[in-house]
């Protein structure tokens, strides 16, 4: 059983993973499906029969180790101590593959923080669920989640722009249908916006490998590296953006740096 020091290591390091222009390239734990869970349309029910639902595919040590903080949770004197036991349940059914469920508890604990960051790492976890399922009604669940934790995080920091950048890739993954190129004229505008932004022309790099565009995708991830060469994320589109291009060296080239 995993002791409070690793449940809250696991929930840091998630939320440093999640720090917004990385692009979401964690691949999430294999996740039980729940589709029943995300049928209804009221939150308070549907998060019961998805916790049910979650608990139902759990080990005992870990049903064990969830009871425990739930009563910690309420038992709780304060907000302090509530949304020390949140993240470690958030924490426990993430690293369990259970995102949706982890990011409820991610989003009870954002609601008490108030905090841009706190709702970052709801819309990244909701975002993970989201690319990992492919039952419709958890997938609309999951991606108007992570659009309303983005949108907040967005309106307590609007001068940070990699929270309208990681919006836009939710948009990507889930079309709205009556305006399907919404991810790409809101990255479109972000680079008016932000010209010198990494984490617009990451997207905007991201989004032309989806659909195919090999040497959009270069110059948009070029530019993006050549204004930050810390995130490691961008030489690993550029190999994937160089191989689809036909240009090997080249991609081995950044493949090498991405291994690093």
């Amino acid at each position: 059983m995993m002791t409070r020091t690793q449940i809250l290591v696991l929930f840091l390091a998630l939320a440093l993973f999640l720090g917004l222009y990385l692009g979401f390239d964690t691949k999430p734990s294999a996740q039980k499906k729940l589709e029943d869970a995300s049928a209804a349309q009221e939150e308070a029910p549907g998060f019961d029969a998805m916790l049910a639902e979650a608990k139902s595919h759990a080990d005992d040590g870990l049903r064990t180790a969830v009871d425990k903080v739930e009563a910690e949770a309420a038992a709780s004197k304060n907000d302090a101590e509530k949304v020390v036991a949140l993240k470690q349940l958030s924490a426990l059914w993430y690293n369990a593959g259970q995102t949706p469920v982890s990011g409820i508890y991610a989003e009870q604990v954002a609601e008490i923080e108030k905090a841009d960051t706190a709702w970052s790492v709801v819309g990244a976890t909701f975002y993970n669920a989201l690319i990992a399922s492919q039952e419709p009604s958890l997938r609309d669940f999951c991606a108007q989640h992570a659009k309303g934790a983005f949108e907040k995080a967005a309106e307590l920091n609007p001068d940070k722009p990699e929270h309208s950048v990681n919006l836009a890739l939710v948009y990507a993954e889930n079309p709205p249908p009556d305006n399907p190129m919404k991810a790409v004229l809101l990255l479109r505008d972000l680079e008016k916006k932000y010209p010198e932004s990494p984490a617009v022309y990451n997207a905007l790099g991201r989004l032309a490998i989806k659909t195919g565009q090999w040497q959009r995708a270069i110059d948009r991830l070029e530019k993006a590296w050549s204004l930050d060469k810390t995130n490691f994320n961008t030489p690993c589109l550029l190999a994937k953006a160089y191989e689809g291009a036909g240009q090997m060296d080249k991609s081995a080239q950044f493949a090498k740096i991405c291994n690093k």
